[in-house]
């Protein structure tokens, strides 16, 4: 291996060792447990609530907050991450009821999760309805400007590194070079454009905003993680880019500048995976530069086909496509190769099960990407087939040609070229749609993530009901579908003991799906205590009523709304 070659691998298994997450992690938080638990009610006052992602997670203070039964802030607002857990401290004295916590994160992979829960300390009342209190969301506008933003940067990668690679290698010297080289600004300034975007519209992403909401403290929040550092990076290695091109295009490119270029092209490559998806994956290694040579593959594919659509076909003379063509078809099929094979291993990580690749939306926009490039390889072929059978002339036979034999099949290939030509327009009319489909999956959570959110397991539910005859404490295991198991234990309405009942009576519904009242067969174990089995058939939000009767003439019924996984 020469010295330069040692060069190039050393910087670029540095770039991407430098760029790589300390430690592994799942794409897209999800939540794992709360303390107090969701529903529950506790007796005595928190001094904080903690929530436990399966990953390392960001806290967005604005968004993160937690309210009252009087529809009071009851944080301190000082909420702040710490590993795996979000701490959320609270004011002390607050008042006896339910209380709201609705949160805002930022997952590993600098994608935004927000949810919310209850939890009542003493008794349930209402939950808050203040709009303040409630979880954000992302806006539309925003994840959507942030899809486009993210299509442009592909564009301008496709734009910069095909053409500049079909300049340095394939491109004629009788053909002037000053249509690519415009190209290549285009990239250049796409990607420019694309990188100020992405970097400009996480902060209202993040902190979610409206499109020209971000905030002094959001920005500053943003500018300080991997996602700002690696935006940072890839604008900087295009400002350098921009300045070796020059001499790249003038055909006067040393040795050292090509070595430069391969070492940016590669650190900026890595930017992609460090701020997406493969960073925070179970093998963030693998991810990363699979990413890297996926996005190198595609680049060099696609801005190939562009520099022969645009340029060589309607340019080049029939001896100079015969060089070419076959050259171009041979690195076109190493390519689609590595695309496939780094697409492969990506999707093995992110997917996992056929379960999720079916049930998932990441895993459907997984099968669309893959069928149409299965489109795109189709013509690939038909493509390669007239290279092969009307190009790859050697170079004797050109010797040997005359040139009134040359000039007749200079015109016998006109309506071939034009065929290719039309191949070549598919090709990369196909691929524009692949690289939208690519701009959504990057902000869809990974398939396996969202299939362990589905499948996680449920946490029993508790809750106490108060009514003026009784508190009744709800225990219900496991809180998912199938069969169920409900104990109730009666207390007397000031919580001073235990209070004898008569008669317990239960009903379970699902209005939300159509499914009416059913009796749930419940058996006195104590005077105070119940118990009964139920097959909840369907997820969704339950409808559990009681009715307890205390004597001949006193009895009370009392709601609980399950959440059924």
């Amino acid at each position: 291996m020469t010295r330069t070659k040692r060069l190039v691998a050393g910087v670029f298994a540095g770039a991407i060792l430098a760029l790589l997450p300390a430690t592994a992690a799942s794409a897209h938080a999800t939540l794992d447990r709360t303390s107090p638990g969701s529903g529950t009610v506790v007796q005595s006052e928190p001094t904080e609530v903690v929530l436990t992602f399966n990953e390392n997670i960001r806290a967005v203070p604005e968004k993160t907050r937690i309210t009252g039964p009087d529809g009071k802030r009851a944080d301190t607002g000082k909420a702040f991450a710490q590993d795996h857990d979000l701490h959320i401290p609270l004011n002390t004295g607050g008042p006896k009821g339910t209380y709201l916590v609705s949160y805002r994160i930022v997952s590993a992979d600098s994608h935004p999760i927000s949810g919310g829960f209850t939890y009542s300390v003493g008794e349930v009342t209402s939950t808050p309805a203040d709009a303040a209190s409630q979880p954000v969301n992302t806006d539309r506008v925003v994840s959507t400007a942030l899809s486009a933003a993210r299509y442009l940067g592909f564009a301008g990668l496709i734009l910069l590194v095909g053409p500049a690679l079909v300049l340095f290698a394939l491109w004629p010297r009788r053909i002037p070079t000053g249509g690519p080289a415009r190209l290549t600004m285009i990239g250049v300034l796409t990607l420019t454009l694309s990188t100020v975007l992405e970097l400009y519209l996480q902060i209202p992403y993040t902190s979610g905003s409206g499109l020209f909401g971000a905030t002094a403290a959001a920005t500053r929040e943003v500018l300080n993680t991997p996602f700002a550092a690696a935006h940072l990076v890839r604008l900087g290695v295009l400002a350098s880019v921009t300045v070796l091109l020059r001499p790249l295009i003038a055909g006067k490119a040393g040795r050292v500048d090509q070595t430069l270029l391969i070492i940016l092209g590669v650190v900026g490559l890595a930017t992609w995976p460090i701020s997406g998806h493969p960073s925070a994956s179970p093998v963030p290694t693998l991810t990363v530069v699979a990413d890297v040579a996926h996005l190198a593959s595609m680049s060099v594919w696609l801005g190939g086909l562009v520099m022969l659509f645009a340029y060589l076909l309607p340019k080049a003379n029939d001896r100079e496509l015969s060089a070419i063509l076959p050259v171009w078809s041979g690195w076109a099929m190493f390519a689609v190769t590595v695309l496939v094979l780094a697409g492969t291993a990506q999707a093995l990580v992110e997917i996992g099960t056929v379960s999720a690749l079916t049930g998932t939306t990441y895993g459907r926009l997984v099968l669309l990407k893959v069928a149409l490039l299965a489109i795109v390889l189709v013509v690939a072929a038909f493509s390669r087939r007239i290279v092969n059978r009307h190009f790859a002339l050697t170079a004797q036979a050109r010797v040997e040609a005359d040139v009134e034999d040359e000039e007749e099949h200079e015109e016998d290939l006109v309506p071939i070229k034009r065929n290719l030509r039309r191949g070549v327009i598919f090709e990369v009319a196909i691929a524009a749609i692949v690289l939208g489909v690519t701009s959504v999956l990057v902000q869809t959570t990974p398939a396996r993530s969202a299939e362990a959110s589905q499948n996680s397991p449920a946490e029993p539910y508790s809750v106490t009901l108060t009514d003026k005859l009784f508190k009744l404490e709800v225990d219900i295991a496991p809180a998912e579908t199938g069969p169920n198991t409900i104990h109730l234990y009666a207390f007397a309405p000031d919580g001073s003991g235990p209070q004898n009942v008569a008669e317990w009576k239960g009903t379970a519904a699902l209005p939300e799906k159509g499914i009416e009242p059913t009796d749930i067969p419940l058996l006195a174990i104590t005077p105070d205590h119940s118990s009964g089995q139920i097959l909840l058939p369907n997820a969704g939000t339950w409808e559990l009523r009681f009715t307890v009767r205390i004597d001949d003439t006193n009895q009370s019924t009392v709601l609980a709304k399950v959440p059924i996984k």
